[in-house]
C-alpha cells in the first residue's frame, strides 16, 4: 500500500544534499572574493593585486619605472603582471572548488561549477 514512500525519502535526502551543495558553493564564491592574489613582473617592479575571482584591486609600480623613455617596457610589465595574477587566481579558484567537491563526496577531478 505505501510502496513508493521509500523513494520520496530518497528524493528528500537528495534535495537536502543539493541545498547543502548550493550553500557550500555560495560560501566558496564569497571566500574566493576575499583571497588576495599578487601577480608580479620584472622581478617585482610591477605588482598586480586581485581577488581569487579575478577582480583586480590595484597595480603597484616601482618608482624606477616612471621614466618616459621606459613607457613601452612598463606597459609590457603591467600586462605580464596581470597575466601572472590571473593565472594564480584561476589556480586558487580551482583549489577552493576542489575542496567543495571533496566535502560533498564528488570524485577527484570533478569540475565545479557544473
Amino acid at each position: 500500500m505505501f510502496k513508493g514512500l521509500g523513494q520520496l525519502g530518497d528524493m528528500a535526502k537528495l534535495m537536502k544534499q543539493a541545498q547543502e551543495m548550493q550553500k557550500k558553493m555560495s560560501d566558496t564564491q564569497n571566500e574566493l572574493e576575499n583571497i588576495e592574489i599578487v601577480g608580479e613582473a620584472g622581478g617585482g617592479l610591477v605588482r598586480v593585486v586581485s581577488s581569487a575571482k579575478g577582480n583586480f584591486k590595484k597595480i603597484e609600480l616601482d618608482k624606477s619605472l616612471l621614466v618616459p623613455s621606459e613607457k613601452e617596457v612598463v606597459e609590457d610589465l603591467i600586462l605580464a603582471a596581470i597575466k601572472d595574477c590571473k593565472s594564480k587566481a584561476e589556480e586558487a579558484s580551482k583549489k577552493q572548488m576542489a575542496k567543495v567537491g571533496e566535502a560533498i563526496g564528488l570524485p577527484e577531478g570533478f569540475k565545479l561549477p557544473f
